[in-house]
């Protein structure tokens, strides 16, 4: 079972952090996990038994990509070799979604990198290593969101919906109690 899925840029800022199982000290995890992984040499191995100086039972599984690393926690029964695998599907496939995928789309496109991440891994299991089945779920939730005009529209949907109301006359002056207001002339939208 995959425990934690780490993703750091290279002076350990992390980009994306998901946790599938509960570990009290997470924040000390994700800090050690980084040390160990950024001080090993890019001709060693990709794996780290144990991991963690917490004394869990994890392997450390990562690849390092330009300015990210993609760090994947397992437990024993995992693939080492499979988990590899996974992570050059998963790193294709956003590379595939956003066209030469840098650290500022992690950045900026958190939740389109939290959808792809849920198509490949689920609860901590795999579900789908088939990157053409991956990037058509996603192209298939992009045209889900324009059709409904996504958050984007949002503003343009309110302006529209405030001209189509049948608002009465603005009042030009507020009397309450002693206070007398006059409202200023509002130009129309």
């Amino acid at each position: 079972m995959i425990n934690a899925i780490l993703i750091f840029n290279n002076h350990g800022k992390p980009r994306l952090i998901r946790f599938y199982q509960y570990f009290e000290l997470q924040q000390q995890i994700i800090r050690e996990t980084f040390h160990l992984v950024s001080k090993r040499d890019d001709n060693v191995c990709n794996f780290l038994e144990g991991g963690c100086q917490l004394n869990l039972p994890m392997t450390l599984i990562y690849r390092h990509y330009a300015t990210l690393y993609f760090v994947f926690c397992v437990d024993s029964s995992e693939s080492e070799l499979g988990i590899l695998d996974l992570i050059q599907v998963f790193v294709e496939t956003l590379d595939k979604c956003f066209e030469n995928v840098c650290e500022l789309d992690l950045i900026f496109h958190m939740d389109k990198v939290h959808y792809i991440l849920q198509e490949v891994v689920m609860g901590g299991m795999v579900l789908e290593t088939n990157m053409n089945e991956i990037v058509a779920q996603v192209e298939l939730q992009n045209r889900m969101e324009k059709s409904e005009g996504g958050l984007s529209a949002a503003p343009a949907r309110a302006v529209s919906a405030v001209k189509n109301m049948n608002l009465p006359e603005m009042p030009r002056n507020i009397n309450i109690g002693d206070l007398n207001i006059k409202v200023p002339s509002l130009s129309p939208f």
